[in-house]
Parts: C-alpha cells; sequence; structure tokens
C-alpha cells in the first residue's frame, strides 16, 4: 500500500458554494454506465487532486466524504480505502492542517428559525467538523476557538445520539491530545486514521510482563493485545 502523501502547503481555500459547484459539475460529466464505486473513486480523485494542488477547500470536502463513507461501510476504513484507492485516505494530519486554516468568521452557523442562506465566501460546515476546526485552533493557542469550543462541548451530550459523525470528532480529539500542540505523535506511536480508534499504548516488553506475572499481580489489559 501506497505511503500517504505529505499534507501540501495551502494555496487557496475555496469556499463552501465553489466546492459543491465544481463537484456537481465534474459528477454531471461522470459516465452513466459506470457502477457505483467507480463513480465514487473518480469523484473523489478529481476532488483529492485539487486539494494536494493546495486548495484546502477541497480538503474539507475528501474529509467529509471519507466520514461519510466510513459510517456507511459500519467502520470498515478498509473498505473505504478499497473504495477510493489506496494512499488517498484522509488521515489525521490532513484533518488537522486543514482545520486549523478554516477562518472562524467564516463558518456559517446558523441558529434556529433563521431563513438566511449562507454568504458566497462562507463555508458550511457539518456540526462534527466545527468542532474539530475549534479544537484544532484552540490547540494551536486561539482564545477565541478555545471558547468556543467550551460552549460547543457543552451541548453534545444532546447531539451524540441524533449524530452519526461525533465519534470521527471523539477520535479527532483524542489524536489531537496524543499529539500535542506541535502534531506530532509521542515516540514509538503512530496516528491513527480518523475513524479507526486511537492506538492504545505499547505494550509492556515480555522480560517486565513476565516479572509482573511472577510477582503473582494480574496483567493488564492492554498486555495481552
Amino acid at each position: 500500500m501506497p505511503d500517504p502523501p505529505e499534507v501540501p502547503p495551502r494555496r487557496e481555500f475555496s469556499p463552501t458554494m465553489r466546492v459543491d459547484v465544481l463537484v456537481s459539475d465534474w459528477k454531471a460529466t461522470l459516465p452513466p454506465e459506470a457502477s457505483e464505486e467507480e463513480r465514487e473513486r473518480e469523484l473523489y480523485g478529481r476532488a483529492w487532486e485539487a486539494y494536494l494542488e493546495g486548495d484546502y477547500g477541497f480538503g474539507l470536502w475528501c474529509w467529509h466524504e471519507v466520514d461519510r463513507l466510513t459510517n456507511n461501510l459500519k467502520g470498515s476504513v478498509r473498505e473505504v480505502t478499497r473504495i477510493l484507492g489506496p494512499g488517498r485516505y484522509f488521515g489525521f494530519s490532513h484533518r488537522r492542517a486543514v482545520a486549523t486554516e478554516v477562518p472562524i468568521e467564516r463558518i456559517y452557523r446558523p441558529r434556529k428559525g433563521d431563513m438566511s442562506t449562507p454568504r458566497t465566501d462562507a463555508f458550511v460546515l457539518p456540526h462534527y467538523q466545527v468542532l474539530c476546526v475549534y479544537l484544532a485552533k484552540a490547540a494551536a493557542g486561539d482564545a477565541k476557538a478555545k471558547a468556543l469550543l467550551e460552549i460547543a462541548l457543552g451541548e453534545l451530550e444532546d447531539r451524540r445520539r441524533a449524530d452519526p459523525f461525533l465519534p470521527h470528532f471523539e477520535t479527532f480529539r483524542q489524536l489531537v491530545e496524543r499529539t500535542g500542540a506541535t502534531g506530532t505523535p509521542p515516540s514509538g506511536t503512530a496516528a491513527a486514521p480518523a475513524g479507526e480508534p486511537a492506538p492504545s499504548p505499547r505494550p509492556r516488553k515480555k522480560a517486565e510482563r513476565g516479572a509482573r506475572g511472577r510477582a503473582g499481580r494480574p496483567s493488564p489489559a492492554t498486555d495481552e493485545n
């Protein structure tokens, strides 16, 4: 399996409306005889290439598309990768880089009963992605994002059952906590793709486990995996 590509430098950040229009145009050109998986792969591939060229707006689209497929395929990252193609999984390093660059002031956050439409330069994000943006910016020291995150987390329990995408935020939060402000995993660990549980701590060395066993104490659960 190919190694995942490096996070591209941000060249631009297309707002949601532009991304949606282009994706719709691409969808209209797909051959009708293509299978659903072929259409998914082709459409995602075009957005992926736009992201690799530095347009983080398409990165947001790829991010959500990966999570949508993950939910539809019952959490199977292997199946998502099979459909989208090796090396195209939108993993944690890409998510964190994109989330950090989203301008908070341009996120569209409609209020209850608000009938207004988003501005053409707005970012219209699912709730879990907004949480990831707040978290990434707060971890980088943004005080406003930290305050917004605290407010949003206070409403999290009310939304948990109704929003199937919230587990993706929980995984993102675990990985941010593990990697710290630098975004680099601790030595000897690797950041799992979002959509998979964060890796458990490294097992103790065999000799240490043996010593604990001889002392008559049960081995911790992490030592058995």
